[in-house]
């Protein structure tokens, strides 16, 4: 009887029902969208930090800056030998990134830190290299001067040196020292070899180098090309392809190979820390900071708020505009869906009279109108999931790209010289994606139950204040 009655009523008031349903729709498929771009915001700078980070890493321990009274970093020098004759010049230095680096003991320690599942050093390095050439100048006598002297010089050349100078380009990259004993954790496990091989666990101080894809076509290298570094030719054994399409580093070589070409021996730059527990990640950053002096501390968590771009304002945008618009649909969905119910009770007074006098009870009055407005909910549900997954779907389908630049609030990782020094000068251009999470679509049919349960309850309470009286006084 309930589900007959049930039927014949909705089909009855196809238009009332359908107008509901409708404003459910239209909130939770925001709803939907708004969460999904959400999850793909986060995603899309997860891939941001991954490709400073490194997959796995949940944070890193840099050295601490110096205060500003102790002076700033010291600046590069390049020493020119030059014979006579010698005109052609070239000089590499290598110096760590930032000036600031930490005791390879550091590792040992950190790793021995509660709630630290793994650590790893890595030396992040910048090259520069400064090739050209000296020009003589040439010497031009005056005319009717004298280059030995005579004449009445008093023995001074008469004439002047002309032309000369010197012409030097000057070009510089980024090199990082890998652990090769420990591949697994830093930020060359965000970049996928896609020609050659990557290093070995045995080629701890081997000349050998795998290059970034972008810096090996840029520069025309091959696996199995030379790179020459501070006079140290290097075999090029794989070419690496970044994730996120922007490398922490151009090149990667063996740490201790590279803690010799910048005279940084039993140096690193950062420690790679994986926990234990993703939830206690800030407590075994207060472990380390507070068990390790002269350190800094820097989670993902930190760096994501150094994140700039459209990537950053659209990630706000979603985050605050979208899910307070969100909210705001959502309850004018509610609120419009319970009032249009408890107007069509209003409009159906003879009818809920008429069973009251038949000997229907008021609770059964009630679970009715309350069951009527719990299908227009579920059929609110289903319209708003399929719209929002369309929605989610297409913006995936289109993937616009968005552009996010690091270090803009000066992390501490991007002054301490982890491999970031190179990438927050960049913008790293991420393609976004809306995702959709088991957990959306759960939410959305709690919204639509939500949407028919309030609507049911406008409705129910309406109809349960009616009295038989009510019916027969509009009895024409």
């Amino acid at each position: 009887m309930f589900l007959t009655y049930l039927r014949r009523e909705l089909r009855r008031r196809r238009k009332a029902a359908l107008v509901v349903a409708s404003g459910l729709a239209l909130g939770i498929a925001l709803v939907i969208v708004v969460n999904s771009v959400s999850s793909g915001m986060q995603q899309a700078q997860g891939k941001v930090l991954e490709s400073l980070y490194g997959l796995g890493t949940d944070m890193t321990v840099t050295k601490a800056a110096p205060p500003p009274s102790e002076g700033g970093s010291a600046r590069p020098r390049f020493n020119f030998d030059a014979e006579d004759g010698d005109e052609k010049q070239s000089n590499d230095v290598v110096m760590p990134q930032g000036f600031q680096t930490l005791a390879s003991s550091t590792v040992g320690e950190v790793a021995g830190q509660s709630g630290v599942a793994s650590a790893v050093g890595g030396l992040s390095l910048t090259v520069v290299k400064v090739d050209g050439e000296f020009k003589p100048g040439e010497f031009k006598p005056r005319e009717g001067g004298t280059v030995g002297g005579g004449g009445g010089g008093g023995g001074e050349p008469q004439g002047e040196v002309r032309g000369g100078g010197a012409a030097f380009d000057v070009n510089s990259y980024t090199a990082y020292g890998t652990d090769t004993a420990r591949q697994d954790l830093g930020p060359l496990t965000s970049s996928k070899i896609t020609e050659g091989r990557a290093f070995k666990t045995t080629e701890t101080d081997a000349e050998v180098a795998v290059v970034d894809s972008a810096y090996a076509k840029e520069k025309k290298y091959k696996v199995g090309s030379e790179v020459t570094i501070k006079g140290t030719k290097f075999e090029i054994i794989g070419i690496a392809t970044a994730d996120s399409g922007d490398a922490a580093a151009n090149l990667y070589i063996p740490l201790k190979r590279a803690q010799t070409l910048s005279d940084s021996k039993d140096k690193v730059t950062t420690v790679y820390v994986q926990a234990d527990d993703s939830q206690q990640i800030d407590a075994v950053k207060s472990a380390i900071q507070e068990n390790i002096a002269g350190t800094t501390v820097t989670t993902s968590a930190d760096l994501a708020d150094t994140v700039s771009g459209s990537l950053s304002t659209a990630s706000d945008l979603a985050t605050n505009v979208g899910k307070w618009l969100s909210i705001a649909v959502l309850v004018a969905a509610f609120v419009v869906a319970g009032l249009l119910t408890m107007s069509a009770v209003g409009r159906r007074v003879q009818e809920f009279g008429t069973l009251k006098a038949l000997g229907w009870k008021s609770g059964r009055v009630t679970r009715q109108v309350v069951g009527e407005a719990m299908v227009n909910g579920l059929v609110g549900g289903v319209l708003g999931i399929a719209v929002g997954v369309a929605g989610a779907y297409a913006l995936t389908a289109v993937s616009p790209s968005l552009t996010a630049q690091l270090g803009g609030a000066g992390g501490g990782l991007m002054r301490a010289g982890g491999p970031g020094g190179q990438a927050a000068d960049k913008a790293v251009e991420i393609a976004l994606t809306a995702p959709i999470s088991a957990a959306t679509i759960a939410l959305a049919v709690g919204l639509a139950v939500t949407g028919g349960l309030i609507a049911g309850a406008f409705g129910g309470w309406r109809a349960s204040r009616l009295r038989p009286a009510d019916a027969l006084r509009r009895v024409e």
